[in-house]
């Protein structure tokens, strides 16, 4: 859901493939991802936060968590 909802969108806006996303979470964590990794990890919905984070900077945006008001 994570990924159809909110990366899958950005990676497009951003033209950015899931197979440069990998490359560039290499170069930015020094650990190893491919296409394929990052699709297991979107399919099975098992993505934290921390990879997320990277995403979000390599994509130049920021995670923000904003309390709702209560109605």
């Amino acid at each position: 859901m994570m990924y159809q909802k909110y990366i899958k969108p950005l990676l497009a806006l951003n033209q950015i493939t899931v197979e440069q996303l990998a490359q560039k979470m290499t170069a930015a964590s020094g650990k190893k991802y491919t296409r394929s990794s990052l699709n297991g990890k979107f399919s099975r919905e098992t993505l934290s936060l921390k990879k997320c984070d990277v995403i979000a900077k390599i994509l130049g945006y920021r995670i923000e968590f904003i309390k709702e008001s209560k109605s």
